[in-house]
């Protein structure tokens, strides 16, 4: 089996049974703020378009370029479909001419002849948004797991396809906090550093978990190559980011695993696998070369950024033309208000109203009356500056999804007046009716949390109330507070509180008090 990776989340696998062309991009992404790092431009992407098989994990545009897909990726290729409970990406890839399409089960695997394929996928409200998945392969002589930056919660299940020997995963940050929030810069710096540790945290709780001989970390980091955004590569020109990139990661690593085997997977890096033998080669970049973007990332980015303006430039020429601030309100009032009122979980969970300026619109949704009008003073919980073209563009495009466009292009900027609030970020990835009914009967389904199962001095609910991770394997205590690992969430046993976002408390109580109940 041979791997190259592609940039980002990309990768061309070729086996004994045919080979699959993986999360392909070179971008720009998110309103042109995303570039793979490093540059991926010089790539053979005609012959990598001429795979057996596509195989697009999920629908944010790190992942997923119709644009390359256009020009390199033949109509007739076999897509591997992960099963997702809303139609999104389906859609999209039949809208892009994509018709021969293999739907897959989730976790059951599938043979083509020497080549076995397994796509796992995840379906919380939170995951891609409802929808993020893992690819295993195998081909008798070799298996390897290609997690890219989903987070399964069933490893076991996921593991028993096969061990894989190679192991492909995120270990850098995809999200907007806390760069765009209105913080003072050392709780900036401070979050940032936070963000980072939880990050090298959940990326070696997997590590730890798949216990694959060899890793290869990927999915990450961008390049902001926008004059506004430049500042926040890597850990940030001031340490206020939380973009870890390969080399770092693999430092952290060797520091706490230094048994692990571990290798900097670029544009260009050549894995060949065959029967527990494995080398490694370099063909896009020499060593030299990859020294100097790692060990002078800023002079790199900087000829990044100088050299790549045009394509920024054409992006920005893509955008819709500004609505006027009435006609604006009347096309979100109308696409928002009826997806509100189906929404009452959402609309209980957000509490408050919400406010956006967006270019001369300021306007609040009132999450508890499922009303969007213009604002006049209300106290809100959450405030949102957002650049009118960015947003005439989504209306335009009727995108159903604003993480999967304005804010992971972090051309915006919020604050808020508590902790982070889960429902109000769901609403805005799922601007759909399909999104908002399955969103509301997933909660629905999270409310039966009845099995206790107890961690050192403490009965606890079994199940994560964020999302359902089997906190017997992925729950830790320390003074008091439980930290599921998985994504870095806590909670105040002494009053089942959480700590990290408003709502989702959990059922919590020490084990003598929970015997002296059961005895009376």
């Amino acid at each position: 089996m041979r791997i190259t990776g592609l940039g980002h989340a990309g990768m061309f696998i070729e086996t004994a049974g045919g080979s699959i062309l993986c999360d392909p991009v070179i971008g720009p992404t998110f309103f042109g703020s995303w570039f793979p790092f490093p540059d991926n431009r010089g790539l053979d992407w005609e012959r990598f378009g001429k795979a057996d098989f596509l195989y697009i994990s999920h629908r944010h545009r790190d992942h997923f370029d119709p644009a390359l897909m256009h020009r390199h990726v033949p109509k007739d290729i076999t897509v591997l479909l992960p099963e997702y409970p809303t139609d999104e990406l389906e859609t999209d890839l039949r809208s892009l001419g994509y018709e021969n399409i293999v739907h897959t089960q989730a976790g059951v695997p599938l043979e083509f002849g020497a080549l076995k394929v397994m796509v796992t996928p995840l379906r919380a409200p939170s995951d891609g948004p409802i929808g993020d998945s893992s690819l295993s392969v195998d081909d008798g002589t070799a298996s390897i797991l290609n997690q890219n930056d989903s987070h399964p919660l069933d490893l076991e299940k996921l593991l028993s396809f096969a061990k894989p020997e190679a192991y492909f995963t995120q270990v850098s940050g995809a999200i907007w906090w806390p760069m765009v929030y209105d913080l003072p810069q050392d709780a900036k710096q401070n979050f940032a550093k936070l963000k980072r540790d939880a990050q090298n945290k959940r990326a070696m709780y997997y590590i730890d978990k798949v216990d694959a001989e060899h890793v290869f970390p990927m999915a990450g980091p961008p390049m902001f190559l926008r004059e506004e955004l430049f500042r926040y590569n890597g850990q940030g020109q001031d340490g206020d980011a939380i973009f870890t990139d390969q080399r770092e990661f693999l430092a952290h690593m060797k520091q706490l695993r230094p048994e692990q085997k571990g290798y900097e997977f670029l544009p260009g890096t050549v894995v060949e696998l065959n029967h527990g033998e494995l080398t490694v080669t370099q063909t896009l970049y020499t060593q030299a070369e990859i020294d100097r973007i790692f060990d002078d990332k800023w002079s790199y980015l900087a000829e990044q950024r100088d050299s790549r303006q045009d394509e920024i430039r054409a992006e920005e020429a893509s955008r819709a033309p500004v609505l006027p601030p009435v006609e604006m309100l009347a096309a979100i009032k109308e696409w928002w208000e009826p997806l509100l009122r189906r929404a009452r979980t959402i609309r209980n969970g957000v509490g408050g109203m919400v406010r956006f300026r967006i270019g001369e619109l300021d306007m609040v949704v009132d999450f508890p009356k499922a009303k969007v009008r213009e604002y006049a003073g209300e106290e809100c919980i959450y405030w949102y500056t957002i650049p009118a073209d960015l947003v005439s563009t989504n209306i335009r495009d009727h995108e159903i999804d604003w993480s999967n466009s304005i804010f992971l292009s972090m051309q915006f900027q919020v604050g808020r007046s508590g902790k982070f609030n889960e429902f109000l970020t769901t609403f805005l990835k799922c601007l759909s009716r399909d999104r908002i009914e399955y969103v509301e009967n997933w909660y629905a389904e999270q409310t039966d949390q009845t099995e206790d199962a107890q961690l050192g001095d403490w009965v606890v609910q079994r199940r994560c109330p964020h999302l359902r991770a089997d906190l017997t394997k992925t729950g830790k205590i320390e003074d008091g507070v439980l930290t599921c690992s998985l994504h870095d969430w806590k909670w105040d046993l002494a009053t089942g509180k959480c700590l990290t976002s408003q709502g989702h408390p959990i059922r919590a109580g020490r084990v003598e008090e929970d015997a002296d109940t059961a005895a009376a």
